[in-house]
């Protein structure tokens, strides 16, 4: 009697599991089926699914229209520095939080101190501000300004325990993209924060705006919390004794993550390197916002097809077809790797 039950609960779980399978797979396959058919056709669907013609004419317009490829090295230029720039920075983060962590605050000062000093250097700028109508002449001011917001948070997560510290970072996914929107802009634009004539040197002339030197570092920063938790969480998993044991032996701390540490975590890493590269290339909102030619990415390429006009609903499906079949591809050949990888550590 229990095996029967197993099997009917196998059973159920595995037609649950297909259906939402399919439910989530629906819209991917309308859009494959509309790529293939023509304006008209494609209004109409699924209804005429099977019995309207099927045309490859979508996909030859929309090479003509655009240079498809062009947006695919944009893409693959964005997604891949920025999770090697990534994991530069994440495996040293990672490693110290795991092997390395500090228990228990560093400073004596409350919660409710560090909200006064922030709460109060928040004050003081916007009197400053205030004062010289909200348009400060002197860039350095300015500058100086913002140091007096940054410094006093950015000092009391240095002070906090390790695990405050992820949570803290981890919280920083959890904000809006369109609450930074307007300051990354204008750190990006020419006459903004960055780029302008700050006395001694002109910057007027420069910006990041549609460049591969703003969109990297942006993508980067944008994956790097969940970089670091889940290398985090890897490295958690590897005995500790066989680092003691190699510094033990004479490695160095440059020798202990390259030589010991990154060959037993390497389908953690790879994992992560995946996960990263799927984020950076389905980002759309960053790239939709800060490009328009030059370092334009896929998803860029899709919006152009979306106008005032109407809706191309087959031309915008093949464009959407076009960009998401080379990570699909990516994905299912290292399913196998991204599936090791997540569940590394799991069973002991």
């Amino acid at each position: 009697m229990a095996r029967k039950q197993s099997t009917r609960r196998t059973v159920a779980i595995t037609i649950l599991a297909w259906f939402i399978g399919l439910l989530m797979f629906f819209p991917i396959l309308w859009t494959a089926v509309a790529a293939f058919k023509s304006e008209s056709d494609a209004y109409t669907l699924p209804q005429n699914m099977l019995s309207t013609p099927w045309t490859l004419e979508n996909f030859g317009i929309v090479q003509e229209r655009s240079d498809y490829f062009r947006y695919v090295f944009n893409t693959v230029i964005i997604a891949v520095l920025s999770t090697l720039l990534g994991l530069l920075f994440a495996v040293p983060a990672a490693w110290s939080m795991a092997f390395a962590p500090r228990t228990t605050p560093s400073s004596t000062i409350s919660g409710w101190g560090w909200l006064a000093i922030v709460f109060s250097c928040g004050l003081i700028a916007a009197g400053v501000l205030y004062a010289n109508g909200w348009h400060p002449q002197n860039a350095v001011v300015g500058f100086l300004l913002l140091l007096l917001c940054i410094v006093p948070p950015t000092a009391w997560v240095w002070t906090r325990a390790t695990t405050d510290t992820l949570l803290w970072m981890l919280s920083t996914k959890m904000m809006p993209p369109a609450g930074a929107l307007i300051a990354i802009y204008l750190m990006f634009n020419r006459n903004g924060l960055i780029f302008k004539d700050w006395g001694w040197i002109n910057l007027s002339e420069y910006n990041l705006i549609d460049s591969f030197w703003g969109m990297v570092p942006l993508a980067m920063l944008l994956n790097l919390p969940i970089i670091i938790w889940m290398l985090y969480t890897y490295f958690k998993e590897i005995p500790v004794e066989i680092l003691e044991a190699a510094r033990m032996d004479g490695a160095s701390l440059w020798n202990e993550i390259v030589r010991v540490l990154t060959p037993m975590a390497l389908p953690g890493i790879a994992s992560t390197c995946l996960l990263n590269l799927i984020l950076a290339w389905n980002e759309a909102f960053w790239s939709l916002n800060l490009t328009n030619k030059y370092a334009a990415p896929l998803s860029f390429f899709i919006s152009e097809y979306s106008s005032p006009e109407g809706q191309f609903w087959a031309k915008l499906s093949a464009a959407s077809l076009m960009a998401i079949v080379p990570i699909l591809i990516v994905g299912w050949f290292s399913q196998k790797q991204l599936v090791r990888g997540l569940t590394f550590g799991a069973v002991k």
